[in-house]
């Protein structure tokens, strides 16, 4: 079970932990709340098996790019979603929503803070942190946010 604790902004997998950075907006299930949803989930899809680090996911399809300095400059609004994707799906009647809404875990540029909120309601982790993570969970692994 992977567990994340919105108060001090960790993730924790197999007596592993990793900070991460949760949604800025604080918490909430409201559809374009663009919070971090609160409650039981599960993996419903693991995306970017085998891409390179820094590769740019965008609709969870890997575009062509891998993320440097001179992207982020091209493109300074864009919300990076990098190296891995595991897309978190609800299982409770309050969080029913959380797939449609594209919550995932995912990795983020070097310089995106962690230990802080900063999201648009994705969790986000370094990319060496999420590449250990996406490797040892299963699809359907269970997952808790509170």
């Amino acid at each position: 079970m992977i567990t994340i604790n919105i108060a001090n902004q960790t993730l924790t997998f197999k007596d592993k932990s990793y900070t991460i950075s949760s949604a800025a907006n604080g918490v909430g299930e409201i559809e374009g709340s663009f919070c971090t949803p609160l409650g039981e989930f599960k993996v419903c899809e693991k995306i970017g098996q085998d891409l390179a680090l820094n590769s740019v996911l965008k609709g969870r399809i890997f575009t062509g790019e891998i993320y440097n300095t001179q992207l982020a400059q091209k493109h300074p609004d864009r919300d990076w979603i990098l190296t891995r994707i595991l897309w978190l799906d609800g299982v409770e009647s309050h969080n029913k929503n959380t797939k449609n809404r594209y919550i995932y875990i995912h990795g983020s540029p070097d310089g995106v803070p962690m230990g802080v909120p900063g999201s648009k309601g994705c969790i986000r982790m370094k990319n060496s942190d999420i590449i250990k993570l996406f490797i040892q969970v299963e699809d359907g692994e269970r997952v808790v946010v509170q």
